[in-house]
């Protein structure tokens, strides 16, 4: 019997935990639009606390706040009663809010609305309640008038001042001061209890004064109580030398007081008990009596302090753990001791509980005919009491609900319905408090929903990882599925990764991945779709970067940054040195693809880094530079060595050999002044591609040994690179070979899938293995295919080949087929199963009933019944619409008829699309297919249309020549594609200054008139001319030119235009004669300073004359260097000095007169080394040409 009952109670839980599994909640998305339409029951959102204190002076304002759809309802409960509002005039709630506010500035007493206050929220949808608002008013009550009597002690006993506070809400704050306001000191002799009372363990004749005074501080008045001072008059055996110093070895001043052991003043008695709640803080007091004055020590029985959480305060006399836990529970020792003797107190902690939450219930949304569940979990000591409610009223006192089961703190719910929306409450209490929560069940029917942008663009850079989102929502929650450009089967597995919120990753995006992807979202509401355009672009690429480089002061440095892209990406490229941007400034030079740092100074050394970035990607590529001194060519002194590539690492050499796996050592090679940050590994094998080295692995520059994995059956040798600042060493010899022992297969063959190339046949293809994977000798592949879902046995086939045809199947059907490489050495693992179909056949159906609506110039919506999705005898691809031109309903203008095509994707049930890029005023023919991914079906109906009149195409060329002066003249032609009746031509132009446009003037012609001719208002103006036809829609596209063309040419011919004035002609014949005359002034000036008469007496200047040593005078003779008196000065350079200068008579020279006024300079000339640098003008201007260089 027993066992049985265990039987019934096993499948109990095993059905229980079977349907919690398959509970499930819908989680609704923070999106605007669904939140604004979503029917939701309501929440609290923000109330009072449960304890509310207010200010007796303020206003009461009690908050409940609460979110649901539509906008909830607000009533309130006080002392469990219906609170009517509008009966009190003082009480008045908030629009759109559940906020009580209770208004005294008309009177009334704060008091008098004490009590224990709930809101409730409510819709249609269910009522949500708040907690249980105790609303209390801040009291702060004067201190009773009593009499206090002087305290009499005698010296060295102990003392309590009682302090009997008022008992405030909340409790005051007290402590001691005396009657200057100043606080009483306390130390280990004297402090205040935890009671507000000030203890002495013994008491000083210094203690006697006549003003301790208790005060209490009551937080919400900002008031301070104080208590009648107290009179403390100390009794002393022997006089207090109050004459001497304080002496704290000796504070009785060498009286002798009986000293006494250790009693207990907080608490009394050998053991006291203490309750506190677990999250509160703990407060242990121990103040003892005694003389000398006790220390206090604290311990607990069974175990350490927790040193983490324990505070000692007020000189040890008080211990204190903040947030108690219940492993703080236990027996507490202080102990107190003096020198004369000890003793304890024990305090037994037992530490209780409020509720506190293991498991709060939340919001459940389900859609009609799903399960879910409520859990309402708590504890707390005493263990607390669950009690479910819903709308506010006990669940057993609710209507029944055939869909709801309680079973103890979790409520089941199965097959839920429309209208059973409801909120549920939780609350969880004990005798120290309770905890309430709200969780609404919502029974949501809503038809899929898409959340992000329509027909959103994504680039992508090609063979990277790639996410398109589809962001969904729907209850039931939709199904959604991934089509690409139309094609029928979804997209997941292999290459493809559809995820649960609705995005498709593409593992490695490569070209051909490029078109519009559909994300279908469909429940038994209905179906939505959208799409996203991806564009696989080339990577942003430095082709050529920078490299480290080293340059000698004064020289030039360049980097080079030579970047490559896709052409559709624009792409910008910036500088940066040592990360910072790099201001160019007027030396630093840059182009498309260097920088040139002419005139290198050491502020230039830096890490320079280009930066290619285009919207989408980026590559950066960094490098150094080395500003070095100029080599000395002081053999003496040794100049520095710019950084260099390392030496080739040397020695390799293989240890360790194991299966897959050896060692490699090797010794690096010179760093050549940078250090070595990294070693490259590569290796070659001689089965596959013998001579060709791959990269196996890199590793940091300050290793020289190290562990390689290897893959089986391969023949290695080994060789290292050395990488520095500057760039890679040359190649390190090879290391001896070294081949590894051949094994099964480690990889599943990658890209299974089946399709059928003739309607009767599935061809199976697949990756094959790498080289270095095959792992072993005669490799080969191991293939299995069923019909799906028949349950029949599995068909397989071994082969080398990377595909193979299945023959005879039935036209597209489903198969199951799977993959496994194998070698001599064994097989490997076998793939996941994949899907794939056999071959299509022609679609049998037509598209019905195409038609078209909303005809525009450039567009029209088309409509057409779908085909039966088995007719389509294969994929659905698309419906594929045929267009074509048929006519222009323009008399005579011949136009193209050639056959375009447009294909829609679409599985709705009342299909439709836009077909636009058409030509106006255009009669056009089309008709539709369906198409799978190898053929068509049958056509439509064919349908005609005629689009309306559109604005015309641009003229079809438009010239400005210069006729005369000041008129030019413009032609053009009719554009090739009117798009409608033309009615005419509009001319603007504007007048241009730098970037900016006059205001337009406007030209109107017939249609017949292709030619203007116009006179310049202002021929010294740029002009922008923007030429259009018309239609009656409206003008067309504009063929704009400028005249003149550049500003060179409006120079040009202003130049001209200035050379031919009379007014120029007669300015310029005026400065001319101005010059003229100047001229000849000068000339005749310069004649009148001509020779002098002693010049007339000797034809040729005296030599030179030095004096000898012995006082005699030598004559040198230079007449053959002279050029002969009166001889022009040469006009090939600055004339020579002349003889006859001023300067060589002593006319503000250096010649000298004799005392009868004779002078001497006739027969002597003085030249230094400054006149011989400073050219003399001639006194010959016998010529206009000497008049010209007396005048330079």
């Amino acid at each position: 019997m027993l066992a049985q009952g265990g039987q019934v109670a096993l499948a109990v839980v095993s059905s229980l935990l079977l349907l919690l599994q398959q509970a499930t909640s819908i989680e609704v998305p923070q999106d605007p639009k669904i939140l604004q339409d979503l029917k939701q029951p309501p929440t609290i959102i923000k109330q009072s606390p449960k304890d509310f204190i207010v200010d007796p002076r303020d206003n009461i304002i009690i908050e409940c706040e609460a979110k649901g759809n539509p906008q909830p309802r607000f009533t309130w409960r006080r002392k469990g009663k219906f609170l009517n509002t509008g009966k009190d005039p003082r009480v008045n709630m908030r629009k759109r809010s559940g906020t009580l506010e209770i208004n005294f500035r008309s009177g009334g007493r704060p008091e008098d609305y004490e009590g224990e206050y709930q809101c409730l929220a409510s819709n249609d949808l269910g009522v949500a309640v708040s907690n249980k608002i105790l609303l209390r008013v801040s009291k702060a009550p004067l201190w009773p008038k009593e009499l206090l009597e002087p305290v009499l002690v005698s010296e060295g006993h102990s003392l309590v001042l009682a302090c009997n506070p008022p008992p405030g809400l909340p409790p005051p704050y007290t402590f001691w001061m005396n009657s200057a306001m100043i606080p009483i000191p306390q130390d280990r002799r004297v402090s205040m209890g935890l009671n507000g009372d000030l203890y002495f363990s013994n008491v000083l004749a210094k203690d006697a004064h006549t003003d301790y005074s208790c005060n209490a501080r009551f937080l919400f008045t900002h008031t301070i109580q104080q208590k009648n001072p107290f009179s403390l008059k100390v009794q002393s055996a022997e006089p207090y030398n109050d004459t001497s110093s304080y002496n704290s070895s000796d504070p009785y001043g060498g009286r002798r007081i009986p000293e006494s052991m250790p009693t207990f003043l907080s608490p009394s008695g050998s053991e006291s008990s203490k309750m506190v709640l677990r999250g509160q803080q703990l407060l242990l007091e121990c103040i003892a009596a005694g003389l000398p004055t006790p220390s206090i020590k604290w311990f607990k029985k069974g175990g350490d302090l927790p040193a983490q959480k324990v505070k000692f305060e007020n000189h040890n006399k008080t211990l204190k753990i903040v947030s108690v836990s219940e492993e703080d529970a236990g027996e507490y020792v202080c102990l107190a001791n003096n020198h004369v003797g000890g003793i304890r107190h024990n305090i037994h902690v037992q530490v209780k509980g409020a509720p506190y939450w293991l498991d709060k219930p939340t919001n459940l949304v389900l859609a009609p005919d799903e399960n879910g569940r409520l859990v309402c979990r708590a504890s707390g000591n005493p263990r607390p009491q669950v009690q479910w409610l819903v709308n506010g009223e006990p669940v057993e006192s609710s209507l029944p609900n055939p869909s709801r089961e309680m079973m103890g703190d979790t409520i089941i719910f199965r097959s839920v319905q429309i209208g059973s929306s409801a909120v549920y409450q939780c609350n969880a209490s004990n005798q120290h408090g309770y905890l309430l929560a709200n969780a609404f069940v919502s029974v949501l029917d809503m038809a899929p929903r898409i959340l992000g942008p329509k027909s959103q663009l994504i680039k992508v850079i090609e063979n990277n990882r790639t996410f398109l989102d589809c962001p969904f929502f729907g209850s039931p929650l939709p199904d959604l599925r991934w089509f690409k450009n139309g094609q029928g089967s979804g997209l997941d597995g292999g290459h493809y990764r559809v995820y649960i919120n609705g995005t498709l990753e593409i593992k490695r995006a490569r070209t051909e991945d490029e078109g519009t992807y559909t994300c279908v979202a469909s429940n038994i509401m209905g179906t939505v779709e959208n799409q996203v355009i991806l564009e696989v672009k080339e990577p942003t690429r430095i082709v050529r970067g920078l490299e480290h480089q080293s340059a000698f002061r004064g020289s030039t440095a360049r980097f080079d940054c030579k970047v490559k892209s896709d052409p559709s990406l624009p792409v910008t490229v910036s500088w940066l040195k040592d990360d910072s941007p790099l201001s160019l400034g007027w030396r630093l030079r840059r182009d498309e693809e260097s920088l040139s740092i002419p005139n290198v100074n050491e502020g230039d050394q830096g890490v320079y880094t280009c930066t290619a970035q285009s919207e989408i990607d980026q590559d950066v590529s960094s490098a150094r530079l080395t500003v070095l001194e100029e080599v000395s060519f002081n053999p003496s002194v040794s100049s520095a060595l710019p950084p260099d590539r390392p030496d080739p690492p040397m020695d390799l050499d293989l240890s360790d050999l194991a299966v897959r796996s050896v060692r490699l050592t090797w010794i690096p090679g010179n760093d050549h002044n940078s250090v070595i940050t990294q070693f490259l590994v590569q290796y070659e094998e001689d089965r596959w591609e013998p001579g060709s080295w791959q990269n196996l692995t890199s590793y940091p520059g300050d290793l020289n040994s190290v562990i390689l994995q290897l893959s089986p059956f391969i023949n290695y040798q080994f060789r290292v690179i050395a990488i520095n600042s500057v760039g890679q060493s040359a190649p390190s010899h090879p290391s001896p070979r070294y081949k590894t022992s051949g094994a099964p297969p480690d990889v599943i063959p990658s890209g299974l899938q089946g399709w059928g190339t003739k309607k009767n046949n599935m061809e199976i293809s697949w990756e094959p293995l790498l080289n270095v994977e095959r792992n072993g000798p005669n490799l080969h592949y191991q293939l299995w295919w069923r019909r799906k879902d028949t349950g029949e046995a599995w068909s397989n086939v071994t082969t080398a080949g990377s595909k193979h045809v299945v023959h005879d199947t039935e036209t597209y059907v489903p198969y199951e087929i799977r993959i496994q490489a194998l070698n001599d050495h064994g097989a490997g693992p076998t793939s996941n199963v994949a899907t794939g179909y056999s071959g299509e056949d022609k679609p049998t159906d037509a598209p019905t009933n195409l038609r078209v609506s909303n005809v525009d110039s450039t567009s029209v919506t088309i409509h057409w019944n779908p085909v039966d999705p088995s007719s389509v005898v294969g994929e659905f691809k698309e419906y594929r619409l045929y267009y074509w031109r048929e006519a222009s309903l323009l008399k005579g203008l011949r136009v193209s008829q050639e056959k375009m095509t447009r294909g829609f994707y679409s599985i709705a049930q009342r299909p439709s699309a836009v077909l636009g890029g058409l030509v106006p005023f255009s009669h056009y023919r089309m008709l539709m297919v369906v198409a799978n991914r190898g053929h068509e079906g049958p056509p439509s109906n064919t349908v005609e249309v005629r689009t309306k009149e559109g604005v015309p195409d641009a003229p079809k060329y438009f010239e400005i020549v210069k006729r005369a002066f000041d008129t030019i003249h413009l032609q053009w032609d009719k554009p090739l594609e009117p798009n409608g009746v033309l009615i005419g031509y509009q001319l603007k132009y504007h007048t241009v200054n730098g970037s900016k446009l006059g205001p337009y003037r406007l030209e109107t012609f017939p249609p017949n008139i292709t030619q203007y001719t116009m006179r310049l208002p202002d021929r010294a103006m740029r002009y922008k001319f923007f030429l259009s036809a018309l239609t009656q829609v409206g003008a067309g596209e504009a063929f704009t030119g400028e005249f003149p063309r550049s500003a060179n040419e409006a120079y040009s011919k202003d130049q001209v235009d200035i050379a031919t004035q009379g007014w120029f002609i007669g300015l310029m014949c005026a400065i001319a004669l101005i010059i003229l005359i100047l001229l000849i002034v000068c000339f005749i000036k310069r004649s009148r300073g001509g020779k002098y008469p002693v010049r007339d007496k000797k034809d040729l200047a005296l030599d030179p004359v030095d004096q000898k040593e012995d006082g005699s005078f030598d004559y040198h003779s230079d007449e053959d260097n002279k050029p002969l008196q009166g001889s022009q000065a040469s006009l090939d350079g600055p004339p020579k000095e002349s003889d006859d200068s001023l300067v060589d008579y002593g006319e503000g020279g250096d010649g000298q007169f004799n005392e009868d006024g004779s002078f001497i300079g006739q027969y002597t000339v003085k030249k230094d080394s400054k006149d011989e640098t400073e050219g003399n003008e001639s006194s010959e201007a016998t010529s206009p040409v000497n008049a010209i260089y007396s005048l330079a």
